[in-house]
């Protein structure tokens, strides 16, 4: 580790402590769970980084490894190749599990060097990460259910897995039918899975992520893990009013083997990416 990133890190360290991030073990009841977030599920989405990562890629992700990440989601590249990410990640010894990739790519001409990507990468899951607005009804999520099991298929011929990244309107009940819950049962769970942003969840009204994870056992690898200020806005993971030991509690039911960090907008992106790591990585549930 050079000067400058032991520097970083000895001031952040020193900041998380100061505000009780590194002392304090949150729990579900407050004594007794021990379950930790395995520290090879701990990652960052990049969306969070993407300004540092667009001024110094390589650094960014050295940084976020020094913290102690060990997995990365993939969300924009920078004017990088997938070869040229890859190698980045490697010398960081960092691994990408997930590609965020968009919804006409995945359902055209795009998909197989998409597919091919994510396998450069060394992912696991090609993640559509929205829907276009247009096709916000249910109609619109049944035609969106029918070409994510075409894709899906695609997706698990080539060794891989689709996911859908959910936002607040996905969970919208529109005409008494709710569009998330289309997706999760006009889909087959052999070829489609979720990426589930709490966040968004929970903004969106949306059942308790629990609840989702008993009721469809196994579809949910991935998660955002976002957390959520007072006022609604974002906020760094453990800091805001999301009950995290609870939405955990039945994440393995939910299939749950990647906690992703996201924040949308932080103010500074290394000092939340060290405060939302501290938080995770000392929770038990």
């Amino acid at each position: 580790m050079n000067g400058t990133r032991r520097a970083f890190l000895s001031t952040a360290l020193g900041a998380a402590a100061a505000v009780g991030l590194g002392t304090g073990v949150a729990s579900a009841s407050g004594g007794g769970p021990c379950r930790p977030v395995p520290p090879s599920g701990i990652g960052m989405h990049l969306y969070t980084m993407r300004t540092p990562l667009a001024v110094d890629f390589k650094g960014t992700l050295e940084r976020l490894a020094d913290i102690g990440y060990a997995t990365v989601g993939v969300s924009g590249r920078h004017g990088h190749s997938a070869a040229d990410i890859r190698r980045m990640l490697d010398e960081a010894r960092l691994k990408a599990v997930l590609e965020h990739v968009g919804y006409d790519t995945v359902r055209g001409a795009g998909l197989p060097k998409a597919l091919e990507d994510v396998h450069t990468l060394g992912g696991r899951w090609i993640v559509v990460p929205s829907l276009p607005g247009p096709l916000h009804s249910p109609a619109g999520y049944r035609e969106v259910a029918r070409e994510f099991n075409r894709v899906g298929l695609a997706a698990r011929e080539s060794g891989l897995k689709l996911l859908f990244h959910n936002h607040g309107s996905d969970h919208q009940v529109v005409d008494g039918v709710s569009l998330y819950d289309i997706l999760l049962n006009e889909t087959d769970p052999e070829l489609v899975g979720f990426e589930l942003d709490l966040y968004w969840a929970a903004n969106g009204g949306a059942s308790a992520p629990g609840e989702l994870f008993v009721r469809h056992p196994g579809r949910f690898p991935a998660l955002h893990v976002k957390d959520m200020a007072p006022d609604g806005s974002f906020a760094d993971v453990g800091s805001g009013v999301l009950d995290f030991p609870a939405m955990f509690d039945t994440a393995r039911q939910g299939g749950v083997k990647q906690w992703l960090v996201e924040h949308d907008a932080p103010a500074d992106p290394f000092a939340s990416a060290l405060a939302s790591y501290t938080y995770l990585s000392r929770l038990r549930y």
